[in-house]
């Protein structure tokens, strides 16, 4: 069975304001802008008040989002550093969470200006995983980029070395190759930015595998592609699920609730039980792309809100619009725009 949606209630606004919202089981926080570096005290505050106002992007309509359901937060950050703090309120809630950590090196290409210092970014990463544990840390390189001066084997050089320091704290690396051509946004930040972008055809990724595939007999690590097509299971390389009910089941299995919707419950199941019982819910995210493996959630970050700035981004459309966005963001309000 196809998933129908979230379930719909009634909640009371900070102006007292009855409306409809959704309640979600699983929050993604977000793939539309980086909300623990940007938008943490925003996002707690919102936890605390127990909603938040959501712009669709496409329509400019507002959703409320309610936290009624909530049982799992996946953030997604490049520098999750000012989220920690807040960890134990999460944590109050009873509500479960892990991190996918981008730690990309283009230091010296300047790809990502508005990024701490690579050396800064992996004490966070390390920091973070001796708090939650390594299987609730999951380190990206993402995008895989190549450039006039990015070649194959300096790129993988950036990665054996930010590996070398992380394979440590973590239990999964997940990669992606950025395929440029499909995003009109991306191509338009990366020509601004004056990059000269490369894509890569199945050979180059083949050989991005093949060396992972030798750099993992040291690392041992789950190594994963997102959202690719290309199958490299020989170089012991799957594709990943950014939400990820297996590692849900694995980490919070004591959650009943969550387990349910998982369609991971033990219940004993008898000969006279009704033929529709037995009907798993289809949980992929129907929104993402073909070859995603996540499964459904509720994002609730805003496009141009983030200000890490980064030559390849697809979620923002220019520099001087997340500027002027920012000028105008509020900590307290129900969305991340005023």
């Amino acid at each position: 069975m196809k998933f129908k949606g979230w379930e719909k209630i009634f909640i009371k606004t900070d102006f007292g304001e009855k409306v409809e919202a959704i309640a979600p089981v699983i929050l993604s926080a977000s793939r539309a802008t980086d909300i623990p570096a940007f938008h943490s005290d925003w996002f707690i505050d919102r936890l605390n008040k127990g909603y938040i106002k959501w712009i669709n992007p496409f329509n400019k309509r507002p959703q409320y989002v309610s936290f009624q359901n909530t049982r799992v937060i996946v953030f997604w950050s490049k520098n999750p550093k000012n989220m920690i703090k807040y960890l134990n309120i999460i944590d109050a809630k009873n509500i479960n969470y892990y991190f996918t950590y981008t730690i990309n090196d283009y230091e010296s290409e300047k790809l990502e200006p508005n990024i701490p210092p690579l050396e800064e970014r992996i004490n966070t990463f390390i920091k973070l995983s001796n708090l939650i544990g390594k299987e609730l840390v999951i380190w990206r390189f993402d995008p895989l980029i190549l450039t006039d001066t990015i070649t194959l084997d300096k790129l993988l050089e950036k990665i054996k070395n930010i590996g070398n320091a992380l394979y440590k704290y973590t239990n999964k690396l997940v990669i992606s190759f950025a395929d440029i051509n499909i995003y009109k946004k991306v191509q338009h930040n990366l020509q601004r930015a004056n990059v000269k972008y490369k894509g890569f055809d199945k050979n180059d990724m083949i050989y991005i595998a093949e060396n992972l595939q030798e750099l993992n007999k040291n690392w041992h690590l789950s190594i994963t592609t997102c959202a690719e097509d290309i199958n490299l299971n020989k170089y012991s390389i799957e594709k990943n699920k950014c939400i990820d009910d297996n590692l849900m089941v694995k980490c919070f299995s004591s959650d009943k609730i969550l387990m349910k919707f998982l369609g991971k419950e033990n219940t004993e199941i008898n000969l006279f039980t009704n033929n529709d019982y037995n009907k798993k819910i289809d949980l992929k995210d129907p929104g993402q792309r073909d070859f995603c493996g996540c499964i459904v959630s509720k994002d609730i970050g805003q496009y141009n809100t983030c200000m890490h700035l980064c030559a390849y981004c697809y979620a923002n459309t220019s520099q001087n619009l997340v500027r002027r966005n920012f000028e105008k963001l509020s900590k307290t309000g129900e969305s991340i725009y005023i």
